[in-house]
């Protein structure tokens, strides 16, 4: 399992990027902690439809080690069938403006592969604002 070395020694790395990116080292971690910023609290399979390319395995992976990192926090409610919730932490949210800054920085650059600039579908909380 990939694990922050900041987290796993105890020890920050010289360079505090690097520090940052070993919290969010790994395809889709980026893109969890994206969608607990702009959505709040989702359910698993909220996330899996909000990134449907990703396999369940892996956004089981994935999200196992943002909790390990102490990003997300996972409640389990005892109900049939078992309901579990994802969550930012008080250490995720400090992560806020990084993944605001990527996003804003992926919206001035990225372009798609046929040459038109990307736009992106509002979310249903930015609709309803």
């Amino acid at each position: 399992m990939s694990r922050p070395r900041a987290k796993l020694t105890g020890n920050f790395p010289g360079c505090p990027v690097e520090s940052t990116l070993s919290f969010l080292d790994g395809k889709w971690k980026g893109v969890i902690l994206y969608h607990l910023i702009n959505e709040g609290v989702l359910r698993f399979n909220e996330l899996r439809r909000h990134i449907p390319s990703v396999t369940q395995r892996m956004l089981t992976k994935q999200l196992r080690e943002l909790e390990e990192a102490g990003l997300i926090s996972r409640t389990v409610f005892p109900v049939v069938p078992p309901r579990v919730d994802y969550a930012l932490t008080p250490l995720g949210e400090t992560m806020r403006p990084v993944i605001s800054a990527l996003k804003s920085w992926g919206d001035a650059h990225v372009v798609c592969k046929n040459g038109a600039k990307y736009t992106r579908t509002p979310t249903v909380a930015e609709k309803a604002a």
